[in-house]
């Protein structure tokens, strides 16, 4: 007889010998595996005949006969040896299948194997318990299902060993360093081993691998040298996912009997939560634990094994119930980027420089224009000095200061334009929105306040350095060409400075100093920290009140090109004709303002406090206020302060009843307007006294109550960039924690939108490849439809996907919108919203730290369908999202469509986000248009 495979790892051929199956194999005076002799005579008499297959489990102590498959199962060629797993054919169809004790002649042949032993005795003797017997086919069909591909996507799991790009080498050496600091007498201690590996942030959980380790010597020890660092170190880094899965089963089996219970899971449940930081998790570690033995300890037994933790880990993305999987598109990446493939370096180099032309047009002629416009300035003054009398006197100094101010009175006037927020809202409304990139009006104001700087650099600089000198000290022959300037009378250095043009002069330059110094990015954000009093000089106050005092340089400027020494006529002092325009405008903005807020008071509904420094308010909505989603509006709280306004996005959909924002305390106001909504109310919770997540505090409008409330005042709505998410056919919606704000109410207004529609029996376009054919036929390709119209065509475009992407520090957060979270995974039945939480807090998916967690999660969603971190039906990813296969995959899915990345957050990611939208778009058919906010 010849067997094609033994046990589950080792295949060959082995001849019986004659004498083999004579005698019943005993052990300890007890006869046992009644039937082999049975099935080897049977085989004996027929092996020349024909062959069959055996396959056996390899236990510790015993061999189990899985399967006799006879020689007709597989006669045909091409029969698969596993197609007849039914038992043994023993003529009546009945299948054998039990545990057979090892005999003498297979311990020869096989010495590797265990002797037998009483466990062996005591294994045969449960197998008649049919609650152990389920349990064994559990594990027969685990170890079976455990194939080469799920092995190997394990191995990307349980690292304890955080990723990274460094060899394991240079990580050793590390190591080594880190233990010749920690050391003492050369002996690691046992509190210091996390540190020493790389987990000086999971210490705990490090102890715990230390713990286990040396249980594996079995000894106790509280240090260890420098080998037995290095042995340990092999361990925790080895690439196999076995040796990481015995580490990891070790570190819950304490007391080494090769059992988990539930407290021992318990513990483990909790030592992650602790890693990671997660304190709402480690609460409920013994609802987790029982959750986990509930699913793989089915039988009660009470305690689990090593391969059904294994079979938990391989398993767990049958659990996992993603929000929706984004990489079921219609068209696959590979078809995407043939369409786009480009056959020579010539057209590769044509299709880049028009990627780069369609994304930065606007912005290019817009700046061009600006440029064009500054140099024929100050071309058109320097030619009209160099060729006046004065070049005689004052040299090449006299046109370059003139020049430098002829450009600045153009800045002056033009930088206000950027801030007049209305003009800009009413503009983004109309067709220059194609032409004018709005997104950009602050970008654009620090570039002309940039322009404005270096002009008054150069004017004062020439005049005080230049031709105020050669002024002063010219000869009498000389300065007569310019006597009458100066009714005939030589002026002093002193005399010019002290004029009412050198006053007026140095006063706008000192103010403008200040205004610009506290306007930059450290003084404005609090970066500088400045010693008492002087630490009153940074944060946004000091931005906000500083920049008024253009309030007084503007009227320093019309005093100062009123009284000119070198021009007299009216009509050529120009600097009124420059900036009354602009000033009028604004002037009407800030009137518009003021009237507007007093009109827009609103009365305060609901506070909620909320996780993470944040709380909600809900306003009644005033008469008439309409906006749009994704805009903004300006607060004020005279009780705080009667000049300052602070922007924040809106929450709330259009169609909403009441109006709500988000606040962040982050600034004095924030702080101020928190504590002033809670304070000295015992009918109110105080969140000073830590409102519960979700607490919601309803302030009666009846009253004495009604009249303590704080009066806020309301002026907006604002546009931005976001406000234009309907001219796009898909959304990609990215914000960073308190950044998700303006995309909430783009949610809600999309869920609305679906419910009126369901309401009214339309059908929506499926997301199929017909539809994206008949949207890639309307629209001829993504960039002439979308790039050159980037406000959308004049025909109805409505988006039909959106993707929503929220990454936040603290699990916490998630409280903020969970609202709208369940609504939407509830509401969307079509799916065309998707969701995707990330906690970034979190040890990314595979690391053993959040191993455990990662398992509970998809226990949890699987049999409950809520997010044990979020608490909602969304599921929460781990560390940052791979932004590069996001967009990827989005372009797989929708081919041939124009795709709107709206992101608001940090400065740092938006440069990624929009180095991969310029590069998908030139090597795809989707068109990726990116918009940015910051907060």
């Amino acid at each position: 007889m010849r067997t094609s495979s033994f046990g589950r790892c080792s295949s060959g051929e082995f001849e019986l010998p004659e004498s083999f199956g004579t005698s019943s194999p005993t052990v300890g005076g007890r006869a046992y595996g009644a039937m082999m002799p049975v099935f080897l005579n049977d085989l004996r008499s027929n092996h020349h005949k024909e062959l069959v297959e055996i396959t056996l489990e390899l236990e510790n102590d015993a061999v189990l006969l899985c399967n006799v498959t006879p020689a007709a199962a597989y006669s045909a060629p091409n029969a698969s040896p596993s197609s007849s797993r039914g038992g043994v054919d023993d003529g009546g169809g009945g299948g054998v299948a039990r545990s057979l004790s090892i005999t003498s002649r297979i311990r020869r042949k096989f010495p590797w194997l265990r002797s037998l032993s009483s466990a062996s005795v005591e294994s045969v003797a449960a197998a008649e318990d049919p609650v152990t017997t389920a349990r064994n086919a559990r594990k027969m069909r685990a170890k079976l299902e455990r194939t080469r591909s799920s092995a190997q996507r394990a191995l990307k799991g349980l690292r304890f060993i955080s990723k990274s790009g460094e060899a394991s080498e240079e990580l050793w050496g590390k190591v080594q360093e880190r233990f010749g600091l920690l050391a003492k007498d050369g002996m690691l201690a046992r509190e210091d081993f996390g540190e020493c590996i790389g987990m000086e942030d999971s210490k705990e959980f490090a102890v715990c691998i230390f713990d286990a380790l040396t249980r594996r010597k079995e000894r106790r020890v509280s240090s260890i040298n420098r080998e037995e660092l290095h042995d340990f170190w092999l361990q925790i880094s080895d690439q196999s996912f076995d040796a990481r899965l015995q580490i990891f089963f070790d570190m819950a089996d304490s007391n080494e009997d090769g059992r988990i219970t539930r407290e021992e899971v318990q513990e483990l449940i909790m030592l992650s939560a602790s890693a990671n930081k997660l304190s709402k998790l480690k609460e409920q570690a013994e609802g987790y634990a029982s959750l986990i033995m509930e699913e793989l300890d089915p039988e009660n037994l009470g305690y689990i094994e090593l391969w059904q933790l294994e079979m938990l880990l391989l398993e767990k993305d049958r659990y996992m119930n993603y929000s929706r999987q984004l990489s079921s598109g219609s068209v696959n990446w590979s078809q995407n980027m043939n369409e786009r493939r480009t056959r020579n370096e010539i057209e590769r180099f044509r299709r880049t420089v028009q990627c780069l032309a369609l994304e930065y047009w606007r912005r290019g002629w817009i700046l061009l224009l600006w440029l064009v416009t500054i140099a024929s300035l100050f071309g058109w003054k320097f030619y009209q000095y160099r060729n006046r009398s004065t070049f005689q006197v004052m040299s090449y100094c006299i046109p370059v200061a003139k020049g430098a101010a002829e450009t600045l009175k153009f800045n002056m006037a033009l930088i206000l334009l950027p801030v007049c927020r209305n003009t800009l809202t009413w503009l983004r409304s109309t067709g220059a929105r194609k032409f004018v990139p709005f997104d950009d009006n602050i970008n654009f104001h620090k570039m002309i306040a940039f322009a404005i700087a270096v002009a008054v650099a150069v004017h004062a600089g020439s005049h005080l350095a230049c031709d105020f000198p050669l002024l002063v000290n010219s000869s009498p022959e000389k300065f007569s060409v310019i006597a009458s300037d100066f009714n005939n009378k030589r002026p002093t250095y002193k005399s010019l400075l002290t004029g009412v043009e050198g006053v007026t002069g140095i006063s706008m330059v000192v103010l403008m100093a200040i205004s610009f110094t506290l306007a930059t990015h450290h003084f404005r954000r609090n970066a500088v920290r400045l010693p008492s009093p002087f630490n009153r000089l940074t944060g946004f106050n000091a931005f906000w009140y500083s920049h008024h005092l253009f309030a007084l340089v503007y009227v320093l400027l019309l005093v100062h090109g009123t009284f000119l020494y070198l021009t007299h006529r009216w009509y050529q002092k120009t600097t009124w004709m420059y900036i009354s325009v602009p000033l009028l405008l604004y002037i009407a903005e800030r009137t518009l303002r003021t009237r507007r807020s007093a009109h827009y008071t609103v009365k305060i509904l609901k506070v909620s406090g909320l996780p993470g420094n944040v709380f909600s308010l809900i306003m009644s909505k005033p008469n008439g206020f309409k906006y749009k989603s994704g805009q903004y509006i300006f607060l004020q709280c005279p009780k705080i302060s009667p000049f300052e306004w602070h922007p924040f996005s809106i929450t709330s959909a259009p169609g909403d009843e009441s109006l709500s924002v988000h606040i962040r305390t982050v600034g004095d106001w924030t702080q101020e307007l928190k504590l002033l909504l809670t304070k000295d109310d015992d009918k109110l919770p105080s969140i000073k006294r830590g409102a519960t997540f979700g607490e919601l505090m309803q302030l009666d409008q009846r009253g004495d109550l009604f009249h303590r409330q704080p009066r806020l005042l309301v002026d907006g709505p604002y546009g931005a960039p976001a406000q234009d998410y309907q001219s796009f056919d898909v959304l990609l919606l990215i914000g960073l924690g308190i950044g998700a704000t303006p995309f909430i109410s783009i949610l809600r207004d999309l869920l609305n939108n679906t419910k009126t529609l369901d309401e009214l029996g339309v059908q929506e376009p499926s997301n199929t490849e017909t539809s994206q054919t008949t949207r890639s036929d309307e629209s001829s390709n993504s960039f002439t439809s979308s790039s050159l119209t980037p406000g959308g065509n004049k025909r109805s475009r409505r988006t039909t996907n959106a993707y929503f992407y929220w990454v936040t520090r603290e699990p916490g957060s998630f409280e903020w919108f969970k609202g709208v979270m369940d609504e939407v995974a509830e509401m969307d039945h079509k799916g065309q919203i998707e969701l995707h939480n990330y906690l970034t807090s979190v040890y990314e998916e595979g690391d053993a730290r959040s191993t455990l967690i990662t398992m509970i999660q998809a226990l949890n969603h699987a049999k409950h369908g809520v997010d044990i971190l979020s608490g909602t039906r969304v599921r929460t990813h781990f560390a940052r999202p791979n932004w590069k296969e996001v967009f990827n995959k989005i372009a797989s899915k929708h081919p041939f469509s124009t795709v709107g990345v709206f992101y608001c957050g940090m400065p740092v990611l938006a440069k990624e986000l929009k180095k991969l939208s310029l590069e998908l778009s030139h090597k795809t058919t989707t068109r990726f248009e990116f918009h940015k906010e910051y907060f």
